[in-house]
């Protein structure tokens, strides 16, 4: 089964619940063993890649992340088309919500162009590693005024070949101490979570809750993943 045919086939209608629930979801498998194996082999083909980061340099944590440019692998451009639709009806519904008065394209096509109309034209996924002692800073991948709500992050490691290097998930909470989540992926498997903020409902109605993410210390082993972002950057 291609990717676009299992993304089509996951179940949208209790995916989208558990994202309006706690505002993440983990899919099913998405990439296969082979898939997740031909990324990692591909991180040393610097011609696929816009940049490199090493983030100690800019103190983000202990790893690195290369950008892909355009234009982008197969299987990275049917994952970030495949995805954004049902997502986009997601958005929507936050923005409803919270009373943005911000409408998302239904297709990614449309969305890029909006993109490049605010100058963010340079593609945004990227493939991370982290060896041991790596970790990522709590942080956000705005990239410039227009984003999307949500992005995908893909373990590609082995669950096995590494320990530690949970993904971690913390809600920013007005007037309120922050709530974390640890969250672990097996291999091929996405997980959906926000980009800036979700909504959460009061009695005053919705209002915005702060969302950063970042990675806990790798403990042994080296850990690849993906990351699917769907808006560009300046």
């Amino acid at each position: 089964m291609d990717i676009p045919s299992r993304i089509s086939n996951l179940n949208w209608m209790k995916l989208k619940e558990e994202i309006n629930d706690k505002g993440f979801v983990i899919t099913a498998p998405l990439l296969n063993k082979i898939e997740c194996n031909q990324l990692i082999h591909l991180y040393q083909k610097d011609e696929l890649y816009r940049n490199q980061i090493n983030m100690s340099h800019y103190r983000f944590g202990d790893g690195e992340y290369k950008y892909y440019g355009d234009p982008l692998p197969p299987i990275i451009e049917e994952l970030r088309k495949g995805m954004y639709p049902n997502l986009a009806e997601v958005a929507n519904s936050w923005s409803e919500s919270l009373k943005t008065g911000v409408r998302y394209p239904l297709n990614l096509e449309d969305f890029l162009l909006e993109c490049a109309g605010s100058n963010q034209t340079k593609p945004t996924p990227l493939i991370l590693r982290y060896e041991e002692g790596g970790y990522n800073c709590l942080h956000q991948d705005l990239y410039g005024d227009k984003y999307f709500p949500f992005q995908v992050v893909f373990l590609l490691s082995n669950e096995n070949d590494f320990t530690g290097g949970e993904f971690l998930l913390v809600e920013q909470r007005p007037r309120a101490q922050s709530r974390g989540f640890v969250i672990t992926l097996k291999q091929g498997e996405g997980l959906v979570f926000p980009t800036n903020f979700k909504p959460s409902h009061g009695k005053r109605g919705y209002y915005r809750v702060k969302m950063r993410h970042g990675v806990s210390t790798i403990h042994s082993g080296t850990r690849y993943t993906l990351g699917v972002i769907f808006h560009n950057a300046e």
